[in-house]
C-alpha cells in the first residue's frame, strides 16, 4: 500500500509502476462510487455527485484498468471553447485518485490519448500530493519575522518526497504549472491549512490550539451558543442569507442558493453522510453557519458565514469545534480548512485568514497545484486569450 496520509490516494502498487500499460475507458456512475468507497481519502470534487452539481460543464467518469481490475478512477468535466463546441477544456480537479507514488506516464499517458481522441484541447489536474508542510508554530514565526514574506522563504519545512517526484514528471512530460502567484486563481487552491486528526483525541486537538482559539470557544460555550445540524430548505435558505450577507461584508461573490440546494441534493443522494449543515444560534439568532463535506476519512469546512452582529460570542468558533468534532467521531485523518494564500507577509490582507487557521493547531500544506498539458496547441491559445480578455473586461467592470 502507498501511505494513507491526508491529500495522498491509497493504492496498492500494481505491475503498471514497472511500465506495464493500463486501459483508460468510461465506467459507470455506480462503478466509481464504488471505487471511491474504497478509498481512505478522495476529494469530493472527484465524486461521480460533482458532476452533477457542476451543471454548466459536462462531466464522465473515467476509469484506470489493469486487465480487469479497475485501478483509478476519476471525474472529468468537459468546458467547451466559445464558438468551437466540437473541443473542451477537460478539467479533473484535485484528482484524479491513482498512485502517485509510480509511474506518473504509466498512468497520465493513456489519459491523454483517450481525451485527445474524444475532442480535448487540453488536460488541466490537479493531483491530490503535497510538496511541502509546516507546523502552526512554523507559521506564527514567519509571520513575526520581518525577513520573510512567503511560505517558500521559511527554513525547516518538512518536504515530501512524493510531491517532488510528481513535479518533475509532470515538467518533463510538457505540463505547464498553472497556480499563480498569490494562491488563489480561478481553480483550486495550491495551498491549504489541515488539521491532522489520526490517533488524536478532543483533548489533543483542543489543547494544541492556540490560547485564543481554546478562550473563544468557551466563551461561546458559556455565552449560550447552540449549534445544530441543518434540516430541509429553510435552513439552507437561512444559512444562504447569511453567507450573502457575508459575501457583502468581505466582498467577494457569492453562489445563489439555487447552487447549494443542487450539492446539497447531489451530494446527499451518493451518500447521506457526505455533506451536512451547521448553524450557531444565539437566543434565536443565527450567527454562524457552515457547510462540511466528507468522502471517507477526509473532512472539508466547504463554506462558512457570520453576522456582522454578535461576534463576541463566537459563533463561527462554535461551528468549526462541532465539525471538528463530529470529524473526530466518524473517524477522519485531516480536517480540511481548505485555502490560503502563500504569504506570510504580516500587513499582507490574507494574512489575518492565515492566523485564523493557525490559531487551530493545524499545519500548512503546499500541493502539487494545477498543471495543464496541451493537446491541441494552436486551440490552448486561442483559449488563454479569450479567457484573458474576458478577465479584462471582468476588470473594467470594477472600476
Amino acid at each position: 500500500m502507498s501511505s494513507s496520509e491526508p491529500g495522498r490516494t491509497a493504492h496498492r502498487q500494481g505491475p503498471w509502476a514497472a511500465g506495464a500499460s493500463l486501459a483508460v475507458r468510461p465506467i459507470t456512475s455506480a462503478e466509481h462510487l464504488a471505487f471511491v468507497r474504497r478509498q481512505r481519502s478522495v476529494s469530493f470534487l472527484q465524486t461521480p455527485a460533482w458532476g452533477r452539481v457542476k451543471t454548466e460543464w459536462r462531466s464522465e467518469s473515467l476509469g484506470w484498468y489493469d486487465g480487469r481490475e479497475l485501478v483509478g478512477a476519476g471525474l472529468v468535466l468537459h468546458r467547451p471553447v466559445p464558438r468551437l463546441d466540437r473541443y473542451t477544456l477537460a478539467y479533473v480537479p484535485e484528482g484524479p485518485a491513482v498512485d502517485w507514488t509510480g509511474d506518473v506516464g504509466a498512468w497520465l499517458d493513456p489519459l491523454a490519448a483517450r481525451l485527445r481522441a474524444h475532442g480535448a484541447f487540453a488536460i488541466r489536474l490537479g493531483p491530490p500530493v503535497r510538496t511541502s508542510t509546516w507546523s502552526a508554530g512554523q507559521v506564527k514565526e514567519g509571520l513575526a519575522d520581518p525577513r520573510i514574506s512567503r511560505f517558500t522563504e521559511m527554513p525547516g519545512h518538512w518536504a515530501d518526497p512524493v510531491g517532488a517526484h510528481v513535479t518533475d514528471r509532470l515538467r518533463d512530460a510538457g505540463w505547464l504549472p498553472q497556480s499563480p502567484e498569490d494562491g488563489f486563481g480561478t481553480g483550486h487552491p495550491q495551498f491549504k491549512f489541515e488539521i491532522p486528526l489520526t490517533g488524536r483525541t478532543e483533548d489533543d486537538v483542543l489543547t494544541g490550539m492556540n490560547q485564543q482559539w481554546r478562550r473563544n470557544i468557551k466563551k461561546a460555550a458559556k455565552a449560550g451558543v447552540e449549534v445544530t445540524a441543518g434540516e430541509g430548505p429553510g435552513d439552507l435558505a437561512a444559512f444562504h442569507a447569511l453567507y450573502a450577507h457575508t459575501a457583502e461584508r468581505d466582498r467577494f461573490t457569492p453562489r445563489p442558493l439555487r447552487y447549494f440546494e443542487t450539492m446539497f441534493a447531489a451530494l446527499g443522494a451518493e451518500d447521506p453522510g457526505r455533506i451536512r449543515l451547521y448553524l450557531a444560534r444565539h437566543e434565536g439568532d443565527l450567527v454562524a453557519a457552515a457547510v462540511l463535506v466528507r468522502v471517507g476519512a477526509h473532512a472539508v469546512y466547504a463554506y462558512g458565514a457570520s453576522s456582522t452582529g454578535k461576534r463576541e460570542v463566537r459563533g463561527s468558533n462554535a461551528c468549526q469545534w462541532a465539525m471538528i468534532r463530529d470529524s473526530l467521531a466518524a473517524g477522519c485523518d485531516v480536517y480540511d480548512l481548505r485555502g490560503i494564500t502563500p504569504t506570510l507577509d504580516a500587513d499582507d490582507p490574507h494574512a489575518g485568514l492565515i492566523k485564523f487557521k493557525a490559531g487551530t493547531g493545524g499545519q500548512a500544506v503546499r500541493y502539487v497545484g494545477e498543471w495543464d498539458l496541451p493537446l491541441r496547441p494552436v486551440v490552448y491559445r486561442a483559449f488563454g486569450l479569450y479567457l484573458k480578455r474576458r478577465e479584462s473586461a471582468r476588470r473594467r467592470g470594477r472600476a
